[in-house]
């Protein structure tokens, strides 16, 4: 007897409308989500004025056929490209996430969830520039900041329970998923179009994490983002069509996403949406490193200050024992050849290396020219992982969130130096005081890697403080960081 499938379709999976009605109907009161934001902001633009100084990134921009200019289009900061805003979101998303500088969230699985600014960005100010054109209201900048604290939750909240790395996925998926419903609201999508949008995202193909483990790493993990932010743009404006969805694109049995993609797992959740993921999202503000390693690279700086002072140098190290938690030893513990910027941003022992050797840290320091010298790899063959549980168990502890390493090194005399311990990093909310004022150095300085004094002083004026920056409209914030290429 054969069984037959039912052919009658089902009501939307709950994960799908749980996003949807959260997006269209969850209003933001956190006052400390928005400002943290509007640092957010800031911090993921000048991640992309620094990328946008490496040419093995900026090949990558600019429209896919050469010299096309779109009307009322959206522009991308930092040059003079008017794009689409579907290859517009990749442009800003590629340069965001080129040299791993922008912000980050870690728990089951990890992430960017500012990489979703580059469809927001380009979404918002490509409507701006078309509303204008017919008469209409733009958008204001306060929009994006709404939009940005509600794609930092759905990635952030989606993360929490659900390892998509231990099914070998990219966790680029979840910028795809997060940016289609945020965007989907900006473009004014009612509840079933959203709910369609995102089951689209989710029925997509979805990334594999080749290119970010060895022996495969490599560059795109640079631009996955930006082409995940970008596909969220593109599916949102097909469901706003009329194009059909997926109700059940998790659920059905044998095609749906959880039986073909998680191992017949259901998604976790730890919490509801709200605003938790914006209030706690961790910076990158002293080292563009892999996030796992930012306490072990400001330990390693501790500790050449320390050799400095003694007379003594990395040459003088015999060992070194990194304490750390799993997520560290699973991702960045790395032995063997480095063979690109990408590879050596993701290993710790380079991470460590370079800041006892040099006293740095910069994203000059994986390129080539200074993996060169030959002090990096004897030292990196000098230093140990190994994991601490109690590291672990802080790193998933929702009220503690710690990134912790702590660093022994042992000279050749046989000495052993006092262990360095630091378990927040300082884009850490528990270090937020400390932070913020080096997280608008860091902007600062990266304005003034594309733009001359005149302009970089209008982009201060105009952004630096929140309660101006919410009223302007995004055409006039984004042309404000347009580069003259004439």
């Amino acid at each position: 007897m054969s069984s037959h499938i039912s052919n009658e379709r089902p009501q939307p999976d709950s994960v799908l409308a749980d996003i949807a009605d959260y997006v269209l109907n969850y209003k933001i009161a956190s006052d400390l989500a928005l400002k943290t934001a509007h640092y957010c902001l800031l911090d993921t633009l000048g991640c992309g004025f620094e990328a946008l100084t490496y040419p093995a990134c900026t090949k990558l921009l600019g429209p896919i056929v050469p010299g096309t200019v779109v009307s009322n289009g959206a522009k991308v900061p930092g040059t003079n490209y008017q794009l689409d805003p579907v290859q517009a979101a990749f442009n800003i998303g590629a340069i965001i996430r080129w040299l791993d500088f922008n912000d980050t969230w870690l728990a089951a699985e990890w992430g960017h969830p500012s990489d979703n600014l580059g469809g927001i960005l380009s979404t918002a100010d490509w409507l701006s520039r078309t509303n204008i054109a017919e008469g209409k209201e733009p958008l204001t900048m306060l929009q994006v900041l709404h939009a940005m604290v509600m794609a930092h939750e759905i990635q952030g909240v989606l993360a929490l329970e659900n390892s998509f790395n231990r099914v070998g996925l990219d966790h680029v998926i979840l910028v795809k998923v997060a940016s289609t419903a945020v965007v989907g609201k900006l473009l004014g999508l009612n509840r079933d179009e959203l709910i369609n949008a995102i089951s689209l995202a989710f029925v997509d193909g979805q990334s594999l994490r080749t290119y970010r483990h060895a022996p495969n790493t490599g560059s795109r993990k640079s631009w996955a983002a930006g082409d995940a932010t970008s596909r969220a743009v593109r599916l949102a404006l097909i469901a706003q069509t009329g194009e059909m969805g997926y109700p059940s694109v998790l659920t059905a049995k044998t095609w749906g996403f959880y039986d073909v993609s998680f191992k017949g797992n259901p998604f976790s959740f730890q919490r509801d949406y709200g605003s938790y993921v914006m209030e706690h999202i961790l910076f990158k503000i002293s080292f563009p490193a892999e996030f796992h390693s930012q306490t072990a690279v400001e330990a390693a700086m501790a500790l050449h200050e320390q050799l400095k002072r003694s007379g003594k140098s990395s040459d003088d190290v015999k060992r070194i024992i990194i304490r750390t938690h799993e997520a560290a030893v699973r991702i960045i513990d790395k032995r063997g050849p480095l063979n690109n910027p990408a590879d050596r941003d993701h290993c710790i022992q380079y991470m460590v290396a370079v800041p006892l050797i040099f006293g740095r840290l910069t994203a000059a320091d994986y390129e080539d020219a200074i993996a060169a010298d030959s002090r990096i790899d004897a030292l990196r063959d000098k230093i140990f992982c190994v994991e601490d549980a109690k590291f672990t168990a802080d790193y998933h502890d929702p009220e503690k969130r710690s990134i912790a390493n702590a660093l022994t090194v042992e000279l050749n005399d046989g000495t052993v130096l006092d262990e360095v311990v630091v378990e927040y990093p300082i884009g850490h909310k528990r270090r937020r005081e400390e932070g913020i004022p080096k997280l608008i150095e860091k902007f600062k300085i990266n304005i003034a890697r594309i733009f001359e004094e005149e302009q970089q002083q209008a982009i201060l004026d105009a952004s630096l403080s929140y309660e101006s920056l919410v009223k302007m409209t995004v055409n006039e914030f984004v042309d404000l960081m347009m580069k003259n290429m004439n």
